[in-house]
């Protein structure tokens, strides 16, 4: 890095396509776009992959295995870019993640795809926290809403192409470059990152922020129980036990890696971390059970069942770009507010929709509100993150976030399977599901008014 380069966030405050951020802008969008992608295109391959390799056993460990890796890897790279700065845990998060598609691309059994996936979750949740610090320190703060709205774009738009787009790779070249693919485009999206950080700056010179190795062991420990939890359910006779001690385990190992009252929903900071995990943990938790809905309520085809979560897609990139554009004339606390409402809302709609029996489209449009919901807190929420934390916290905040997402996320996913799995009825299922989320998703309405400091 030259040290005589004037960082970027001291430049006049022009559009985030504009000089000098447009080339940082297009990298880092361009890094989380195939992040995404790469999630959703193993969620369409994995069957044919699972059928191929033979590895119906190890079916769940490649989805439950990169969230667990990618809350170590969240610490990590907070942890270094606090001593550091941003870069090289960036460049490092991106050659991990790459080396996991690779072994992922050529495996030749689904024990080294699973490993592969391992590796490429350690580099992808460091990748992410790279980024958020990299924005800290590339933006003024006036741009930090118009990016997280691109960062949302990114990460949605792969959602109306993913799967679509991963099912015609592996039909017509093989499931095998889905990875390798990906691999290929990794590389021109760092390549553009690379000059245009020179000018960021890095961690304090004087007084580092020292190595948190307990903090690293914690994320292991949590690493560990939401695997546990995820994989309950392959131990039926112990199954509610393991899932109990998991939670308890997860929770304790999760304060020392958020900050202090975190799961207290102490006012400020704590309570924007906090219902991040609850929004993540509401919303990803009823959407997995949408589609599913619609084919055994509805008899809808699965094609058509998934295409409802394209209106949800739509809304959160609209909403994203919306918020950015109010910038200061809407209040993050305000944004985060209406924002948990309409993800309650939504749930809601599910809930009473399987409850009573109304026609599906109540379900379909509400969940439009879901998205757009999410579309206006998750950029606000990650704002606000930001403007809370000093320069040398950012690091540490930032994988807070990023963590309360996988936590939150893996948890809900968790749970309700437990309880899709202990009612008689399909009904009953799914309303348990809906009713679980809700109250999940309530818990963020109480915390949303306490994010503002």
């Amino acid at each position: 890095m030259h040290e005589s380069a004037p960082p970027l966030s001291a430049a006049p405050a022009a559009g985030i396509l504009r000089h000098p951020y447009l080339l940082v802008t297009v990298g880092s969008c361009a890094l989380v776009f195939l992040a995404a992608f790469e999630s959703l295109a193993v969620t369409t391959i994995m069957p044919l992959v699972s059928r191929e390799l033979d590895g119906a056993n190890l079916y769940a460990l490649a989805f439950a295995g990169p969230l667990a890796t990618g809350v170590i890897g969240m610490v990590g790279a907070g942890n270094w870019s606090d001593r550091r700065g941003p870069l090289a845990p960036l460049y490092v998060s991106v050659a991990v993640f790459v080396l996991g598609l690779l072994i992922a691309g050529t495996a030749g059994s689904m024990a080294v795809l699973v490993a592969g996936r391992l590796v490429q979750g350690f580099g992808g949740g460091a990748m992410t926290v790279a980024l958020y610090v990299v924005v800290a320190r590339a933006y003024p703060p006036g741009l930090h809403a118009k990016i997280f709205a691109a960062f949302s774009a990114a990460w949605v738009i792969p959602s109306l192409v993913g799967p679509f787009a991963a099912g015609l790779v592996a039909q017509l070249a093989g499931w095998q470059w889905v990875f390798l693919g990906v691999v290929g485009l990794v590389i021109p999206a760092l390549a553009m990152l690379v000059p245009a950080l020179r000018g960021v700056r890095s961690g304090p010179e004087d007084q580092p922020a020292p190595w948190a190795f307990r903090r690293l062991a914690w994320a292991a420990l949590a690493a560990l129980a939401v695997l546990g939890l995820n994989l309950s359910s392959a131990v039926p006779a112990a199954g509610a036990v393991v899932a109990c001690t998991a939670v308890v385990v997860a929770l304790l190992a999760v304060r020392p890696l958020v900050p202090p009252g975190t799961l207290v929903a102490r006012r400020g900071l704590p309570s924007v971390i906090l219902t991040r995990g609850l929004a993540s943990a509401g919303f990803f938790g009823a959407e997995v059970y949408l589609p599913y809905l619609l084919v055994e309520r509805y008899a809808f085809a699965p094609t058509f069942a998934g295409l409802t979560l394209t209106g949800g897609a739509l809304a959160w990139a609209a909403a994203s770009g919306i918020q950015g554009r109010l910038g200061n004339r809407l209040g993050s606390p305000v944004a985060v507010r209406i924002g948990s409402l309409l993800v309650l809302s939504a749930i809601v709609l599910a809930l009473v929709t399987t409850a009573f029996g109304w026609p599906a489209a109540v379900a379909i449009s509400g969940w439009i509100l879901a998205g757009g919901g999410m579309g206006l807190m998750y950029p606000r929420l990650s704002v606000m993150t930001l403007a809370l934390s000093a320069p040398d916290t950012e690091g540490f905040n930032s994988s807070a976030m990023s963590i309360a997402d996988s936590l939150g996320g893996a948890l809900a996913l968790a749970a309700t399977g437990i309880v899709f799995t202990a009612f008689t009825t399909t009904a009953a299922s799914f309303a348990g599901v809906f009713a679980l989320t809700a109250v999940i998703a309530a818990a963020a309405v109480v915390t949303a008014p306490r994010v503002a400091d």
